[in-house]
């Protein structure tokens, strides 16, 4: 069966996009290491993982993707092939301001030299209002505050409580990434995988407004955070930071929600998941039952306290999140 002609215009707009998103980000990559190098512009190397040898890593990599995705974003909008609909709109407001939540995180860091930055507090306030802005623009533009369980042909009207599950994605997302940003190149592949495995997804959601620009961002992030993962990778000449985990934990769940493939979410984002699930697990055994169920959480580190080399972690990491995203994907389109 062949793509028909709006499959195979949003196909090129979209490989056109990815394109473009890696070349802006080899290209930032390769002036902003140096330059934060030189500026000797690190994060403080926690003492409990034996990763001293990083120490002195540049931080605020995230920039290298934020930048090349907007900039790409708007080469193509000059160029007559994205239009941007409140949906985009949506998508692009979450990416930029957990992108400045993040930012406000490692300056803060990076200023006071430690790994305190922001109190769970501020950031809580801040994600609060973050979540109040979606649920605005969303039902401004025509949403309906309803989850939808397709499998199961359900469909939940939530009301004003939506407002409330926009939060708890938005916050559960990005602070998931944000603990699998641990190790050269995890969250970053991971990421590339869910944004691909959600673009591919949002080809079909046709009764989205606004889906293609939401296909072609997914695309255009993935190219950036190829280009990422140039410099990020084992041996990493910087690391991401909150700056860019948190946007892109914003993002996914901004996507997921628009779509309407929040239970997707669960599936692509499955490492994600387990990431966090360990996070809490261990702390509720050592506070409730004062031992340990992991030599170290998150996970990734109870791996490397095993033995396991760094990079057979992200490979396998990385394995199972394609398959979890090729999961998703017959579960999306299919179900």
């Amino acid at each position: 069966m062949f793509l028909g002609s709006d499959k195979m215009l949003i196909l090129a707009k979209s490989i056109l996009g990815l394109t473009v998103g890696f070349f802006l980000a080899i290209v930032v990559g390769l002036f902003l290491v140096p330059y934060l190098r030189k500026k000797k512009v690190s994060q403080s190397i926690s003492k409990f993982v034996d990763h001293q040898s990083k120490k002195g890593t540049p931080t605020f990599g995230g920039f290298i993707f934020i930048i090349p995705t907007l900039v790409t974003m708007l080469f193509l909008y000059l160029r007559g092939s994205l239009v941007f609909s409140s949906s985009l709109i949506i998508v692009v407001f979450v990416f930029l301001a957990y992108a400045l939540l993040g930012f406000i995180d490692d300056f803060k860091k990076y200023k006071e030299k430690n790994n305190k930055g922001l109190s769970i507090l501020q950031k809580l306030i801040i994600q609060t209002l973050i979540a109040l802005v979606f649920f605005y623009i969303y039902m401004r533009g025509g949403g309906e505050p309803t989850l939808r369980i397709s499998f199961l042909n359900i469909n939940v009207n939530l009301g004003w409580f939506y407002g409330f599950f926009i939060l708890f994605l938005l916050v559960g997302t990005s602070n998931a990434v944000n603990l699998t940003d641990g190790l050269d190149g995890l969250a970053g592949g991971l990421s590339a995988i869910a944004f691909l495995s959600f673009g591919i997804i949002t080809w079909g959601t046709n009764w989205v407004q606004g889906y293609q620009e939401i296909a072609i961002f997914c695309f255009i992030l993935v190219g950036s955070l190829l280009g990422f993962l140039v410099f990020n990778t084992n041996p990493a000449k910087i690391f991401m930071g909150d700056t860019g985990s948190q946007a892109l934990g914003g993002a996914l769940a901004a996507v997921a929600i628009l779509t309407r493939h929040e239970l997707s979410l669960a599936i692509i984002g499955g490492v994600f998941v387990v990431e966090a699930l360990s996070s809490i697990i261990q702390i509720f055994a050592i506070k409730k039952l004062h031992k340990k169920v992991f030599l170290m959480a998150p996970i990734h580190h109870h791996f490397e306290k095993l033995g396991w080399d760094e990079r057979d972690i992200v490979k396998l990491f990385w394995i199972v999140g394609f398959m979890l995203g090729m999961a998703a994907i017959y579960y999306g389109v299919w179900l």
